[in-house]
């Protein structure tokens, strides 16, 4: 039987949340050029998520996480453009930022956990004070 992975179903059930934003946003507010960015960046957490559970080693496991935290923070830019602009209301954007928001800070956890793990964070604080 497959173990679950909580932050990987988070960002699961955030790309179907994001999936049927993109729709309504194409159907009832006939936006298209946002909606499309938030529908990639927002669908691509959990792919960089799974590829990042298929890691060959633990730096590759740090950089795919890595990028789907980026991932998370581009929809976070494009969730608060579409609320600025007028096209999510109040409670839709504070809904759905929120569950971006956790994804963002189990991503976050998780690096900074494996790295510590790796003694990552020692090594490259003493190399920028080479620099």
């Amino acid at each position: 039987m497959k173990q679950r992975n909580a932050v990987f179903d988070k960002a699961v059930n955030f790309a179907e949340r994001i999936v049927n934003m993109q729709t309504f946003l194409i159907r009832e507010k006939s936006e298209y050029v946002m909606s499309k960015q938030v529908l990639r960046s927002g669908t691509s957490i959990g792919a960089n998520i799974s590829e990042a559970l298929a890691a060959e080693s633990k730096y590759d496991f740090i950089h795919k996480l890595g990028v789907a935290q980026k991932e998370a923070y581009e929809t976070a830019y494009w969730i608060n453009l579409l609320h600025r602009t007028g096209y999510l209301k109040e409670r839709e954007f504070d809904s759905i930022l929120s569950d971006c928001d956790e994804i963002r800070k189990l991503l976050a956890r998780i690096i900074t956990t494996v790295k510590r793990q790796l003694g990552v964070e020692k090594a490259n604080e003493k190399g920028k004070r080479e620099l």
